[in-house]
């Protein structure tokens, strides 16, 4: 790191995220950037996501009030691979034909051929975050991503729940995100979790917190999962702030139902709207940023293992 680095100063034109001058091999931290967002179904732009919070991420002053100076241990963003923006330009523009038909490609030829390549691009994606989370992982970093749609953390779930067997993953998100294939996909945004849990047996739990636009499907799987998805439903969370009961007491019972070991998966949809305003699938209704901030500190202050984002 250079010494002379002066965290109050203005970020520099050419500094790392949050302006900070340290490199991967430095950082405790690591971000992995992936601007990929094939399968975006309504809103899109998600792709850029990783380069507008690196820019956004230089306006933000360094000392904090709760943590204090945690950017001393150092956090560094991985540059952004060219062959995963490549892959993403195909998938999108193939997408696209299969989105205008709501997935109902038929024996559409042309059609089966551009689902059949954007779920080949998908799972070439998943292997490529995986490999990279499992090698910095493995250099015993602590691994963070940014999207890209909500597809794409998936490579990064399976390499941690590999080396943290039994993690639960807790997840913030307007949607279930439980669908099966949606609209053909196999890796939809709208399936993440549904994968997860299906392909990542490493995953003992899910614990959802704000969902207010699922399908039903998706409440059956919940309600059917034997425990091993639990949802706190936006409705319910609201109705019991409104009956009395402080955000403190629900977030304890939220905390009480996560394992040891956890993995945060934040789609920002999670939030209130009017504070995310351009997100691709808005949902009246949400978190406010205070309380996920709460939440995020409860859970961490409970002696959880891992805190990685996505």
């Amino acid at each position: 790191m250079n010494t002379s680095f002066d965290p109050d100063a203005a970020a520099r034109a050419d500094s790392g995220i949050y302006g900070l001058p340290h490199t991967v091999e430095e950082a405790r931290v690591v971000v992995l950037p992936v601007p990929f967002a094939a399968t975006t179904s309504y809103g899109g732009g998600a792709q850029e996501g990783p380069a507008a919070v690196l820019a956004a991420s230089r306006q933000v002053d360094l000392f904090d009030v709760e943590t204090g100076r945690a950017y001393a241990q150092g956090i560094a963003m991985a540059p952004e691979p060219d062959d995963v923006r490549a892959w993403d330009r195909e998938a999108r523009a193939l997408a696209e034909q299969v989105i205008a038909v709501g997935g109902a490609v038929g024996d559409d030829a042309e059609l089966l051929r551009a689902l059949a390549r954007v779920n080949a691009l998908c799972d070439l994606l998943n292997e490529r975050v995986y490999e990279a989370t499992r090698a910095l992982l493995a250099r015993g970093k602590l691994v963070a991503l940014v999207g890209g749609d909500h597809a794409v953390p998936f490579g990064c779930i399976r390499a941690h729940a590999e080396q943290y067997p039994g993690m639960g993953v807790l997840h913030l998100d307007a949607h279930a995100d439980l669908r099966a294939a949606y609209e053909g996909f196999t890796w939809s945004h709208a399936s993440i979790m549904a994968n997860v849990i299906d392909r990542v047996p490493g995953v003992a739990k899910l614990v959802q917190v704000g969902v207010r636009d699922l399908s039903n499907d998706e409440h059956a799987r919940i309600e059917g999962s034997g425990g091993r998805i639990v949802t706190f439903f936006d409705a319910a969370l609201h109705a019991q702030r409104f009956e009395g009961t402080p955000w403190a007491r629900t977030v304890e019972a939220i905390v009480r139902e996560l394992p040891r070991d956890v993995y945060l998966s934040f789609d920002i949809d999670g939030l209130d709207p009017t504070l995310c305003p351009h997100t691709g699938t808005p949902v009246p209704g949400g978190l406010s940023f205070q309380e996920c901030a709460y939440l995020v500190a409860c859970w961490a202050a409970a002696g959880t293992a891992t805190l990685t984002r996505s």
